[in-house]
């Protein structure tokens, strides 16, 4: 017997492909051959057999159960969550066509093939690369190292002044002088968002939320910082998008979250870390020398 296929996402494009057809109920390289039937049983919840399970044979070459759940992985999320066995049976057909596809390619020699095989070095680097960082950052994200970067994190965060405000863009300073004037006369900001801004959050009666001075606009956060609550902007305050009306909700200081709450994030922060930390040392220790279009040598920059 021959050796059984790898069904990875590069060696089976066919089948990482079937998002259309799957969720479109269409049918790929097989239209004319009527749908398969829905299994009966697929319905019955039941225990999985073990990934080596054979669940075809091509000219001799064995497909595995294991080759049908990673294809299942290469799908769109709402795909995925569906049972397996719901979509067995259109998945299956579709891996035999790749293999039978596989097979017709290679007896041609498209595995020779010089683009063909550029492309396989480049997709083989691409998995180096990421195998190379996953590893990096799986060895840093221990417990106590997450719980030492998010002490950093909690610092960052503490006692960060933030102001909650609304705003009613328009796009031109008289229109943001009549505004002023209709609220002068005692008009409800957030009914006025929803009729007059052009920004999508007037809507929601042009509310921006908590947020830090750095975290906006500068003219706006300017001014936001400086009203009291429950004031609003007296003058229009322009900005590259257009005339403001700003009011100040509320001012507060904020206090970070806890590790359960901020882990996910300081995940994030750790694996940034790691990566930015392992290109310097490779980049330390190689000799890296850059040209410009022109094919002259581009300056040496400090990373």
């Amino acid at each position: 017997m021959r050796p059984r296929l790898s069904f990875t996402p590069l060696g089976l494009t066919c089948a990482a492909g079937l998002a259309a057809v799957i969720a479109g109920g269409g049918a790929l390289l097989a239209a004319d051959r009527p749908a398969p039937q829905p299994n009966p049983a697929a319905t019955m919840p039941a225990p999985m057999p073990p990934g080596s399970t054979i669940v075809a044979r091509v000219d001799g070459t064995e497909l595995h159960l294991s080759d049908v759940e990673a294809a299942q992985q290469s799908l769109p999320p709402q795909v995925q969550k569906m049972p397996l066995a719901q979509i067995y049976p259109m998945l299956l057909d579709r891996l035999v066509d790749g293999m039978l596809i596989t097979e017709a390619g290679r007896k041609a020699h498209l595995d020779q093939d010089p683009e063909v095989q550029l492309r396989l070095r480049r997709y083989e680097d691409r998995l180096i690369q990421e195998a190379y960082l996953n590893r990096a950052i799986k060895a840093a994200e221990t417990e106590d190292q997450l719980k030492a970067r998010y002490q950093t994190f909690a610092k960052e965060k503490a006692g960060r002044e933030e102001v909650h405000a609304r705003h009613i863009l328009v796009k031109t300073e008289a229109e943001a002088k009549a505004i002023i004037a209709e609220l002068d006369k005692g008009a409800d900001f957030a009914e006025l968002a929803k009729k007059d801004s052009t920004d999508p959050g007037g809507k929601s009666g042009g509310d921006l939320g908590y947020f830090g001075h750095d975290d906006m606009v500068k003219e706006v956060a300017d001014t936001a910082f400086a009203l009291p609550a429950g004031q609003y902007t007296k003058a229009p305050v322009k900005t590259e998008f257009g005339w403001h009306v700003i009011k100040v909700e509320d001012h507060r200081v904020s206090t970070p979250p806890s590790f359960d709450e901020a882990r996910q994030e300081v995940s994030q922060l750790v694996a940034h870390d790691v990566v930015d930390a392992k290109l310097k040392e490779l980049r330390s220790a190689a000799k890296v020398e850059t040209y410009g279009l022109d094919g002259k040598p581009l300056p040496t920059s400090a990373k």
